[in-house]
């Protein structure tokens, strides 16, 4: 990653949280501990964040707390071609009428281009893909209610009977932070709980995650592997990430742009 786009990601970390530690930035963009202390001495000369023991805070604290993780402006902007090869063979699995379930990122919203020609029952936290699929699409759209976390474009509600106990789905596609072998896991005990939710409305959980998701960590599991039905990546996924998920039993969908490749994991 360029140094300009690593700036990019401090400065926008730095908007929604109090403090921002040098591994939290690690895991946001992949780059070692000496590289991001660098970063940050480099934006504390330029006047644009305070540096503090252990990582960086806003020269201004921020107002709203928001979620742990890089924000959808930043992660829209990156491996654009492989997300809108995996949101096409994950839009191929759909069939009109069927009701669905979207989770909010980056990779899933991708999944409005290919679904501007079916009729599906969609239901989604993402306030860009309802925006999206209400203006260009004939599908059904439901949303969660909640409070509208603006850096990530997502709806979460702190509310426990709120309408995503009333709806049921075949499938629900849904991105992640990272993915290993304890399983698919996110930055923010918000989105866990919000996720959990989703989850249990669906007979079928469809992963949808570039391959540098099965190098970013976090302290947060949300699942073990054995709860994903699919996966589906790209081309850069490794040997060993192949391995472990047909270790796991999941079916595999290796996208790329010319088509999806399928492969079944091992029984």
């Amino acid at each position: 990653m360029h140094e300009s786009e690593r700036h990019r990601i401090i400065l926008s970390a730095v908007q929604d949280r109090a403090v921002v530690t040098v591994i939290d930035l690690c895991n946001l963009t992949g780059a070692s501990e000496a590289t991001i202390r660098r970063d940050i001495s480099t934006l504390h000369m330029q006047q644009k964040v305070r540096r503090v023991r252990g990582g960086v805070e806003a020269l201004s604290p921020p107002q709203f707390v928001g979620l742990a993780g890089r924000t959808f402006a930043v992660n829209e902007t990156l491996r654009i071609k492989e997300k809108q090869a995996i949101a096409q063979a994950a839009v191929e699995l759909c069939e009109d009428g069927e009701p669905i379930i979207i989770n909010g990122g980056t990779t899933t919203f991708q999944m409005v281009h290919p679904l501007a020609n079916r009729r599906c029952q969609v239901f989604t936290n993402s306030f860009p893909i309802a925006e999206h699929l209400l203006k260009h699409s004939k599908n059904t759209v439901m949303v969660s209610g909640g409070a509208i976390y603006r850096e990530q474009n997502i709806i979460l509600s702190p509310f426990e009977n709120d309408v995503t106990r009333n709806f049921y789905a075949r499938r629900m596609f849904m991105g992640a932070q990272g993915i290993g072998p304890l399983g698919i896991m996110e930055a923010d005990p918000l989105l866990i709980r919000a996720e959990e939710k989703l989850m249990g409305q669906a007979d079928e959980l469809i992963v949808l995650v570039d391959s540098s998701k099965f190098e970013q960590r976090s302290s947060l599991v949300l699942c073990g592997l054995d709860r994903i039905s699919t996966l589906i990546t790209d081309e850069g996924l490794s040997d060993k990430a192949a391995a472990m998920l047909e270790a796991a039993e999941v079916k595999l969908i290796v996208a790329t742009q010319g088509g999806a490749q399928e492969e079944e994991a091992a029984s």
